[in-house]
This record gives structure tokens, C-alpha cells and sequence, in this order.
């Protein structure tokens, strides 16, 4: 990990760089042409220039030996000047990950440095038109070539679809069946037989290069298997969905606040009924401040999620980086679509530029995991705790959340509390009464799990903020009261969305009859989430006006 001062400088760099480069009518031609700006990106991940690619690589072979909460940052900052280039940097990550994981020693010592020391790009060949996210069904062979009884190399043989860099890569870890199993292989451009196609016509994420690649008898040498072992690629793939889905929700955060910070000041300036729109609720209630409680929730998981990486933990925390994505790719996707809705007419045009980051953002939802298969991550991961907790697990943590409510009532812990409570009876509910037998339940499971913890996650970080104990590298943009605030505004929310959204799943799938209904509605604690409901304008407006500075100017005057 890097010092907190050493990172604050690297955020910097990159916002000048961004400024002098990267301003939005060049944003803004670079769309139009569907252009990938390669030389930037070189310029990027140059040593000698920007060294952004150095953040991911550890000291021992030229990086810096970034962590994840510095990785996260550095993300977060990238999808705020564009995801396209965004993507484009990223990629170089991805594609070393299965280097970085499962590599030899030499292989280690080799790319890793190469990628330091010459910014090679690299690209990450996992995605195959027929399977998609799958990576279990790929197609995509890797026939042993031997010699003397000794393997010495292999052919590589099939397609992969959806590679970001696919055009432009120095070289691309490719993941292929072996006679023991998914492997992957170091291949560089060049490679007789190694084909790319031109770049996709995308929605989206323009400035980036996605492009097909085919592979007909291209031949390695025995030391691209990476690991030197066959059969460890889904291994290798497993062990770091956590960290980079974390990478990817950071794009999400970025992109959803890139939007927002265009509407915000555009709407104090636009007036409306002798009044700018940043004064009416019927603007900031709707279209601003809950997708700031929606974008700040999955911010408190992320760095939460981030932490645990760099202290350790234990597994690849794959559940909550699918989480940590979910939720910040949502909230950004709705964040940058209610402020196409925020600028009314101007949003819709190319030139206020929210309608490109809307394009862009869109993408988070779908690669590196789709929205869906994030929520059944999230269901089969934490079902099975329920299931070994007898049904205990979101109340043993409901009460933590108790605990914290009684140190910090002010952060909105009780609420989140409610929202866990709820979470484990509904979860109960549908164990008694089989319900995830149907596919949609399950899923839908995955998504009020997320927002229950997310609920709980941003109260324990209101929490930190308010005792002084939130790590140094976070985001300050609001103080305690106003987090707290937030915390309160996407707590209500997410007991209700648990508690009205399970009744509505457990009776739509016939988990219980209509006499019954009632009393699960008690059990759920419906009237204290009704309850809870209570002060909601108040922290609203309370957020609004922190949002527009509008707070500070009441504290002068109230003093």
C-alpha cells in the first residue's frame, strides 16, 4: 500500500493530466469519431509520463504496490474523467491479474516488470460469444505440443468475444482448455495465426477499443502457461473477483457522481418559476439527493471491502465485491440517468455531456459479471448462511447493528437493523416454504441482501466519520451530520424495500396463504419500518442543502 500523501499526489497528477488532455469537447470528439485515443492511454501508463499502470504493480517488480482501497481511488477518479479510457487502463490490470495470482516466479518477474517498465498493454481474453460471463463453458482450446515425451508448447484454437484492448493490446492473458482443464496463456500480438477484428460499434464507453480476437493454431511455448501447471485457470479467475469487481463498482461510483456533479450546478442556475431548481424539492428530492444516498451506500461497502483486502482477509471475498458492485454499477446507471432528466432538454444533447456519461456507465451493469449474476452470487453465497445459522445470521447482525445505535444513535444503525431483521425472516420465509426453487426469487434475494448490508455498511462508516476513526485515504465530501443524514435517508429505504419487496415475493410465490399474511407482516417489523419512516423530508432537505452549501450559510447565520 502507498502513503495516503503519496496517493493524493497520484489523484492530482491525474485530474491535471485530465484537464490539459482530456477536456469534454475532446471527450466529446473522441465519442463521436468512436475513437479510442491510444496515445493518451500510452501517455497514461508510461513511465515516463503519467505512470498510472505502476499504482497496480507490486514494488518488487518497478510498481508502486498499490492496494485496493488506493486501487479503488484511483478507479473512482478515472470513471469521473471518462470510463472509456477508464476501461482502457483497467484492462491492463485484468489482464495481469492471472499473472499476478498464478504466476511463476520467473513469469511474475517478467510481465509484471515489462508492464512497469514498458507500460505494456494487456488485455484480458476470457469472454467467448456462445458462454458469455461463463467461463466454465468455454470453448477455446489449448492442444499440447510435445516433444521427446516433453510438452514444449501448445495451439491455441477459438474465439473470444467483448475484449477490452483487444485491438490494441501488447499482449493478452487467454483463457483455454487444456486436456486437464481451464488455463491460461500469455500470447502477444504478432502471433502467427492471432487475429483481431475492428473495434465493436458500442453503446457505450467509445473511447475504449473492444474487438473480437480468433485464434487458429497459434503456437506458445510451454513457459506462457501461466503457473506452469494446467487446469488452475477458474482458480486463478476465482481468487480475484473480489478485487476486481471492487475495481468496476469504483467505475460506477465515479461515473453516477460524474453525472450528479454536472447537475447539481447546472440546476442552480437554471430557474424555474422565479426560483432556481436547486431550491424545489420536487428537483432535489427526486432527481439528486437519493441517488446520492444510493451511490454513498455502496461507496461505505466498497472502501469496507477494500480494507479487508489490504488487512488480509481471509477468501476472496467474492461475494462482497459482487455486492460492492451491484450496488455502486445501480446506483450509478440510475445516478447518470436522473441527471439526463435533471438537465431536461440540455441532458439530452451531446453537448452538456450526461447523456454520454449515461452511454457509459452502462456497461458497469454488464461486464466483469452481469447485474444478475452478481445477485446470484450474493443469494448462494449467503443463503448457505443462513442456512448454517439456522436462520441467525442477518439477526446476529441486526443486533450489532442495535449496539452500534445505542453508542451512535444519530447514524441511523436502528434502521439498517430493521432492514437485517426483515432481511432474515423473509430469508426464513422462503426456507420453510422452498421458494428458491424459482429462479427470480432467488435473485431477487441477492438484491435485498445487498441493499440490507449496504444499509448497515454506510451507518458503521457514519459512524467511523463521527468518532474520528475513518481511514485517511477516504472520501471526505460530507461531514458527519450530513453522512449521518445520508445513512438515515438510505436506511429507511432499504428496510422498506427488504420488508415490502419480501412480503411481495413470499406471497407471489405461494409461500404462505392469505390468513397468514398478517402476521408475517409483524414479524417483519412493517410497522416499524413505517415508523422509522418518520423525519425523512427533514433529512432531505438537510442533505440538499449540504449538497449546495446551502448548510454552512445557516450554521453562519443561526450563530
Amino acid at each position: 500500500m502507498i502513503a495516503a500523501k503519496t496517493l493524493k499526489l497520484s489523484l492530482k497528477s491525474l485530474k491535471d493530466f485530465a484537464k490539459k488532455r482530456l477536456p469534454d469537447e475532446v471527450l466529446r470528439d473522441l465519442d463521436d469519431r468512436d475513437e479510442c485515443p491510444l496515445e493518451i492511454v500510452r501517455h497514461m501508463c508510461s513511465p515516463d509520463q503519467l505512470g498510472i499502470q505502476l499504482l497496480f504493480i507490486p514494488e518488487e517488480f518497478g510498481g508502486m504496490g498499490g492496494g485496493a482501497f488506493d486501487v479503488y481511488c484511483v478507479c473512482e477518479e478515472m470513471a469521473r474523467i471518462d470510463l472509456g479510457v477508464a476501461t482502457a487502463v483497467l484492462a491492463t490490470f485484468l489482464g495481469s491479474d492471472p499473472i499476478t495470482v498464478g504466476a511463476t516466479p520467473e513469469q511474475k518477474k517478467v510481465w509484471l516488470s515489462r508492464i512497469a517498465d514498458e507500460g505494456l498493454l494487456f488485455a484480458y481474453g476470457a469472454t467467448e460469444p456462445e458462454a458469455g460471463s461463463d467461463l466454465g463453458s468455454l470453448r477455446t482450446t489449448a492442444d499440447p505440443v510435445s516433444q521427446d515425451g516433453r510438452v514444449v508448447g501448445y495451439k491455441i484454437n477459438g474465439n473470444k468475444q467483448w475484449i477490452s484492448n483487444g485491438g490494441i493490446a501488447d499482449a493478452y492473458s487467454v483463457l483455454a482448455n487444456t486436456p486437464t482443464g481451464p488455463s491460461w496463456f500469455i500470447v502477444e500480438k504478432g502471433a502467427k495465426g492471432f487475429t483481431h477484428d475492428k473495434p465493436e460499434d458500442k453503446h457505450g464507453i467509445r473511447l475504449s477499443n473492444t474487438a473480437a480476437l480468433a485464434f487458429n493454431d497459434v503456437y506458445v511455448d510451454a513457459d506462457r502457461l501461466v503457473g506452469g501447471v494446467e487446469g488452475q485457470g477458474l482458480n486463478q479467475a476465482q481468487a480475484v473477483f473480489g478485487y476486481t469487481r471492487l475495481m468496476v463498482a469504483a467505475f460506477g461510483l465515479g461515473g453516477g457522481w460524474a453525472a450528479l456533479d454536472r447537475a447539481i450546478p447546472y440546476s442552480t442556475k437554471r430557474i424555474q418559476a422565479g426560483a432556481p431548481l436547486s431550491q424545489k424539492q420536487g428537483y432535489t428530492h427526486k432527481l439528486i439527493v437519493p441517488h446520492v444516498a444510493r451511490l454513498e451506500a455502496a461507496r461505505s461497502y466498497i472502501e469496507e471491502t477494500a480494507e479487508r483486502i489490504d488487512a488480509g482477509a481471509e477468501g476472496s471475498l467474492n461475494t462482497e465485491g459482487a455486492i460492492a458492485k451491484y450496488m455502486a454499477t445501480e446506483a450509478g446507471n440510475a445516478a447518470a440517468e436522473a441527471s439526463i432528466q435533471a438537465l431536461g432538454g440540455y441532458g439530452y444533447t451531446h453537448e452538456y455531456m450526461v447523456e454520454k456519461i449515461s452511454r457509459d456507465v452502462r456497461i458497469t451493469t454488464i461486464y466483469e459479471g452481469t447485474s444478475e449474476i452478481m445477485e446470484m452470487t450474493i443469494s448462494r453465497d449467503r443463503w448457505q448462511s443462513h442456512l448454517k445459522t439456522r436462520g441467525q445470521h442477518y439477526h446476529e447482525r441486526a443486533r450489532e447493528f442495535e449496539a452500534l445505535h445505542a453508542r451512535r444513535s444519530e447514524v441511523g444503525a436502528e434502521i439498517a437493523a430493521l432492514a437485517l431483521h426483515a432481511l432474515a425472516e423473509v430469508m426464513e420465509k422462503a426456507r420453510v416454504a422452498r421458494l428458491t426453487r424459482y429462479q427470480h426469487v432467488l435473485l431477487r434475494l441477492g438484491e435485498l441482501i445487498a441493499y440490507a448490508e449496504c444499509a448497515g455498511s454506510l451507518s458503521r462508516r457514519a459512524a467511523l466519520l463521527a468518532e474520528g476513526k475513518l481511514n485517511e485515504k477516504a472520501n471526505r465530501r460530507f461531514d458527519a451530520s450530513a453522512l449521518a443524514a445520508i445513512s438515515r435517508i438510505f436506511a429507511r429505504d432499504a428496510a422498506l424495500k427488504v420488508a415490502e419487496d419480501g412480503l411481495r415475493w413470499v406471497v407471489g410465490a405461494g409461500g404462505i396463504s392469505d390468513a397468514e399474511i398478517a402476521g408475517f407482516e409483524t414479524s417483519l417489523g412493517l410497522p416499524a419500518i413505517h415508523r422509522a419512516q418518520s423525519g425523512l423530508i427533514s433529512d432531505l432537505d438537510y442533505v440538499a442543502d449540504a449538497l449546495y452549501g446551502r448548510a454552512a450559510k445557516r450554521t453562519d447565520l443561526a450563530a
